[in-house]
């Protein structure tokens, strides 16, 4: 079975305990996924499905071989678990249980143009006594020797848009019925972002 599943996340909430606490969660429509192709140790999977004139030949041949009528929209692959699914089977997330610990992986969102401050949080320049340098780099590089901007400085840039893994993440609660896993905490992406959660194997340095 694969360790894993492709998914939607749709925004946060919280949900409160026997005792009246309250948990932040993330809520991820996860699968329903179809098996694309196994390997020896690894599972593809297919979340969703393209419009024929949308997908290449290539594409719906590879879906066709599992038994699967249209090209996946997304496929991911998986580390394979302890049994083997068949192609064109459909995995659901009902291979988590709460209490689980997972790794989420998505796309961060795209900041734009940062400096210094938002980027890296950096304390900036004085805020008075006549100083116009308050969220200013400042200075870049060595003086004479070696008279250069020395590699992996950090600097003003493109901020977001990368891929990420948040670890160390606790599954509270797993709707069946609606294909929803709600995890603690906070994972990359905006809202409706692809992601993938995938079970962790032992802790993390996070958790």
């Amino acid at each position: 079975m694969s360790t894993g599943l492709i998914g939607r996340k749709l925004g946060m909430t919280r949900v409160f305990t026997d005792e009246g606490a309250a948990i932040p969660v993330t809520v991820i429509e996860a699968g329903p996924c179809r098996v694309v192709q196994v390997r020896e140790d690894q599972v593809q999977l297919g979340f969703g499905a393209k419009r024929p004139v949308r997908a290449s030949k290539a594409e719906i041949g590879h879906a066709a071989r599992a038994g699967i009528d249209a090209a996946p929209r997304v496929i991911r692959t998986f580390a394979l678990g302890e049994t083997t699914p068949e192609a064109g089977a459909t995995l659901t997330v009902e291979i988590f249980q709460a209490g689980d610990l997972v790794k989420v992986t998505g796309r961060s969102k795209g900041k734009g143009f940062q400096g210094m401050v938002h980027r890296y949080g950096r304390g900036g320049g004085p805020g008075s006594h006549g100083n116009t340098r308050h969220r200013r780099t400042g200075s870049i590089g060595p003086g004479t020797n070696p008279s250069r901007v020395l590699k992996g400085k950090k600097m003003p840039g493109h901020m977001g848009d990368v891929r990420h893994t948040e670890m160390g993440l606790k599954v509270v609660r797993v709707d069946s019925e609606r294909n929803l896993i709600f995890v603690r905490g906070a994972v990359p992406g905006a809202k409706n972002a692809i992601v993938t959660i995938a079970k962790q194997n032992g802790r993390s340095r996070y958790a």
